[in-house]
């Protein structure tokens, strides 16, 4: 399978790189095919500016300056989304990423009353995230990050396209046993796919 994946830290010794790692180290033993992207590190910039936005919904126009991301995207089997949740949802780089990339013509098309999804070669979608917040906490704020792809962002896909939440919550009061237990679930997690 050809993954697409996505990594949004800005710093390169976090144990979300770590997570990133466990991850690759997963489907490479499984034998996929893996496009990796590190927004930080490409400098990918968050904010859409008043001419793109101005071009929003001119297809194909509205691909300029972000084709390779939206010809990654395109040709995807399956996305996985590396970050850190923060404040309940995502960093703002990755919500800039889908705001720029996940574009009409790319993503989908506009049709009378709803969109049409046009990434259908998606069939798996996985996120591995963390939360420095107890999981009561989550429960009480709804769980905004799992909302916005099991209901927004899945749609856009395949029919029936699956999406695996591996999170980790209490971040910030976890001991090195436990975090090296949730990094060795991610690989077997993706050892499996």
């Amino acid at each position: 399978m050809r993954v697409l994946l996505i990594y949004c830290h800005p710093r390169p010794d976090s144990y979300c790189a770590a997570q990133r790692d466990a991850v690759i180290a997963g489907l490479q033993a499984a034998g996929h095919v893996i496009e990796r992207r590190d927004l930080y590190a490409e400098g990918f910039l968050a904010t859409m500016t008043c001419e793109e936005r101005g071009r929003y919904h001119d297809v194909p126009d509205n691909r300029q300056g972000i084709e390779d991301h939206t010809d990654s995207l395109r040709a995807a089997e399956a996305l996985v989304l590396v970050y850190p949740t923060w404040w309940y949802g995502l960093p703002a780089m990755l919500k800039g990423w889908f705001d720029r990339v996940w574009a009409p013509g790319v993503a989908f098309a506009m049709s009378d009353g709803a969109i049409e999804p046009l990434l259908s070669d998606i069939r798996r979608i996985a996120v591995v995230t963390s939360y420095g917040s107890p999981l009561w906490l989550l429960w009480y704020v709804g769980w905004g990050d799992y909302k916005l792809m099991k209901r927004g962002v899945r749609r856009l896909c395949a029919k029936g396209c699956r999406l695996d939440w591996l999170y980790l919550h209490d971040m910030d009061r976890r001991q090195r046993p436990a975090l090296t237990r949730h990094l060795d679930k991610v690989r077997a997690h993706f050892a499996r796919w």
